[in-house]
């Protein structure tokens, strides 16, 4: 199994497990900066150098013996689960994707005629009842992830304490995990740890987020957007994301943590 979606530094100072819709590209641009005093030309995902990542044959070897050997600082970002989500769906199911695409070929048709959402139209511009479609979604998303029908769950609506996990199963340990909404100072602790070739300051990176732009803009506040039903289905899915990353399940509206993480009992609980 090894360590899907981990990448690391080429001068091996730090290790980051990827959890999708939670930051990764601005964190690999951070990573990627303090190697080489530059950002990377483009999406970072689509870097091939400058940068370990697990789904490079000719990076694996490093990043398993650094992970095994824990000789390198490792960490993760996670999100609440109600934005998380939301974001999933104006970005992948609604959103032109970067090359001129709709996300995943016939997905969306799929989803249109069987699930009935709307999408904004052709180009994901046009008005449509963002409420009902997402709800919709909803359903969709908790039939993928209980049931792996009508196909398996996507990796930026699966769980995020299934990411987490593979990195501790397979032997990894994590030295923090911290959340997308204290970004600054989740990101700054991890920086303090760590020695890098270049120096990066925080108030000065640009947000590289990947998915602006891709689709249409949120038109309510999020607690608008999770009736009853929803919530539930929302807690379905993502009980311990809830439960682990000590997120607000009762209020959709506060998107902040409501306690603090407790590393030894994610590594607990995510390492059976």
């Amino acid at each position: 199994m090894g360590f899907p979606g981990t990448w690391m530094t080429e001068s091996q100072s730090v290790v980051y497990r990827v959890v999708p819709k939670c930051a990764c590209s601005t964190i690999g641009q951070i990573m990627y900066y303090s190697d080489h005093g530059e950002y990377f030309d483009g999406d970072i995902h689509d870097a091939t150098t400058g940068l370990h990542k697990w789904a490079h044959d000719d990076s694996k070897e490093s990043i398993s013996s650094v992970v095994h050997g824990h000789d390198s600082f490792a960490f993760t970002c996670v999100r609440n689960p109600y934005t998380r989500i939301l974001s999933s769906f104006f970005d992948k199911i609604c959103g032109i994707q970067r090359n001129g695409k709709r996300y995943r070929g016939n997905m969306v048709p799929m989803l249109i005629q069987k699930y009935g959402i709307e999408v904004g139209g052709e180009d994901g511009k046009q008005e449509f009842d963002q409420i009902q479609s997402f709800r919709r979604f909803l359903l969709f998303a908790r039939d993928t992830i209980r049931w792996r029908r009508p196909m398996d769950p996507d990796i930026h609506w699966s769980a995020s304490s299934g990411h987490v996990s593979t990195f501790i199963v397979n032997g990894g340990r994590y030295d923090k995990i911290f959340w997308t909404e204290q970004f600054n100072e989740g990101m700054q602790s991890v920086l303090d740890q760590i020695e890098v070739p270049n120096p990066v300051d925080l108030a000065a990176v640009p947000r590289f987020n990947e998915s602006e732009g891709h689709g249409p803009k949120r038109a309510h506040p999020v607690e608008d957007y999770f009736d009853d039903l929803s919530m539930h289905l929302v807690y379905e899915m993502y009980k311990r994301d809830f439960d682990l990353f000590k997120y607000d399940f009762e209020n959709p509206g506060n998107k902040l943590p409501i306690g603090e993480i407790d590393l030894d009992e994610i590594h607990a609980k995510l390492g059976d």
